[in-house]
């Protein structure tokens, strides 16, 4: 059974894909979400830096030298393995990145504490993890809530998926959002592994992303048109992201000395 849901996720995973390098407004949407995680780091095209669930993701494609992996068996990926055993993976050495990075991955992992504790070990001292997740704002909530496949459980008592139905087919987008805005006692596992006084915390976008129809679909915006709005879109999330963002962004530090 396992065999035939991790099966299903690989199509999945590489019809989605195509479906997001033919979707223009949704590829300059990520180049617009990377250029505000990476853009302002100095040097960071000479950082290594290890990509997790880089099924979907077209980072790459806009800086050549990342590490990409998923837990998903595709050729075009430079490592295959399960990032919930980070921590021994014998092809990353230890303390050798600067940074590790995840796009909307986090809400899939069975238990994120157990990646996000595993994930120092590969890290330098100072080094980043990088998050971007789903945020609940009064716009963004009904329409992850019901418009959007996948769940919304807030109710869960620890932050961990009971039920794995695939690595693509399991989620909990509240998760993440409960992780680092409501369940400090959450945050208090990881508080020995990253300095948590430095995390940084910002916001992406309020309607751009479903107007690009997402990954599911394409809604025929003009990118002329689309790219006008998306600094208005930009600014009202930043603006008033109890309002109107959609995405975090977590930065969270390893601790200095390891």
């Amino acid at each position: 059974m396992a065999d035939d849901l991790y099966e299903h996720d690989l199509r999945a995973t590489l019809a989605n894909r195509s479906k997001l390098k033919a979707n223009v407004n949704l590829m300059y949407w990520y180049e617009q979400l990377y250029r505000q995680l990476f853009a302002s780091e100095p040097g960071f095209n000479s950082w290594r830096v290890l990509e997790i669930g880089s099924g979907t993701s077209p980072l790459k494609l806009h800086f050549p030298s990342i590490i990409t992996s998923d837990v998903l068996n595709l050729d075009y990926l430079d490592l295959v393995f399960d990032c919930h055993d980070i921590a021994t993976l014998s092809e990353i050495p230890d303390n050798s990145l600067d940074a590790i990075t995840l796009t909307n991955v986090l809400h899939h992992l069975r238990d994120p504490i157990r990646f996000l504790r595993g994930a120092t070990r590969k890290l330098r001292a100072n080094g980043s993890v990088y998050m971007v997740e789903p945020y609940f704002s009064l716009m963004s909530y009904p329409l992850y809530k019901l418009l959007h496949h996948e769940p919304v459980d807030f109710s869960i008592k620890r932050p961990i998926l009971d039920k794995i139905d695939g690595p693509l087919s399991s989620s909990n987008q509240a998760l993440p959002h409960m992780l680092f805005f409501s369940r400090n006692n959450w945050q208090n596992e990881i508080a020995d592994c990253y300095d948590l006084s430095r995390t940084k915390r910002s916001y992406f976008s309020a309607f751009s992303y479903m107007a690009t129809g997402g990954i599911s679909r394409r809604i025929p915006v003009p990118p002329s048109i689309y790219k006008m709005c998306f600094k208005l879109d930009q600014t009202m999330a930043s603006a008033a992201p109890k309002l109107f963002a959609s995405f975090f962004i977590v930065r969270l530090f390893a601790l200095g000395e390891k």
